[in-house]
């Protein structure tokens, strides 16, 4: 449902830049995002900070691209956030010896070590290529094939890099049989 709910605000952005303009659609995204914050705290349930790192990001560039009638600043956005996310995972093993990855997946997940490491740097390393990918498109493509990019693009590229890191891992996972002989 988490899952769900965080495409919201994209759904909706993709269905104001269809209908109206990209500067309509930044507001619509600000308010959804505006909105989901609010959701979590009228449910009294903390804020993912994935959530609030998107919504200030959100609110800066979004308010910039309205404000200066200038959609750069929207497209920067999404090269930042995917650098933010490339960045904190490669600072967090290296420097504070924490791997995210592993924090996230250990309960659904036993892996050795060395795999947690090699899954969290091929994450890293995906998102640096998306960050990459999006400023090339935005800035070499026009509107309508950032917007669809940004949208269809990101959405299933990350669909198949977790799809195809899952099935990487198979051959770590538990075998059925051996858990039932227990």
């Amino acid at each position: 449902m988490h899952a769900f709910l965080e495409y919201i605000p994209l759904v909706i952005f993709f269905v104001f830049y269809k209908f109206a303009d990209i500067y309509w659609a930044t507001g619509s995204l600000i308010v959804a995002s505006a909105i989901q914050i609010t959701y979590f705290l009228i449910k009294k349930q903390p804020i993912p900070k994935r959530n609030l790192i998107f919504f200030g990001l959100i609110a800066i560039f979004g308010g910039l691209t309205i404000y200066m009638h200038d959609d750069t600043f929207l497209k920067w956005k999404v090269t930042i956030i995917q650098g933010i996310f490339a960045v904190a995972l490669i600072v967090s093993q290296t420097v504070f010896k924490k791997n995210i990855i592993k924090e996230f997946l250990s309960e659904a997940l036993t892996l050795p070590e060395d795999i947690w490491n090699k899954l969290n740097f091929a994450w890293a390393m995906f998102f640096a290529l998306c960050g990459i990918l999006n400023w090339y498109i935005a800035f070499n493509f026009s509107l309508e094939t950032w917007v669809n990019f940004k949208v269809f693009g990101l959405t299933g590229l990350t669909l198949v890099f977790a799809v195809g890191s899952v099935m990487s891992l198979y051959k770590y996972m538990p075998d059925d049989q051996e858990e039932n002989k227990e």
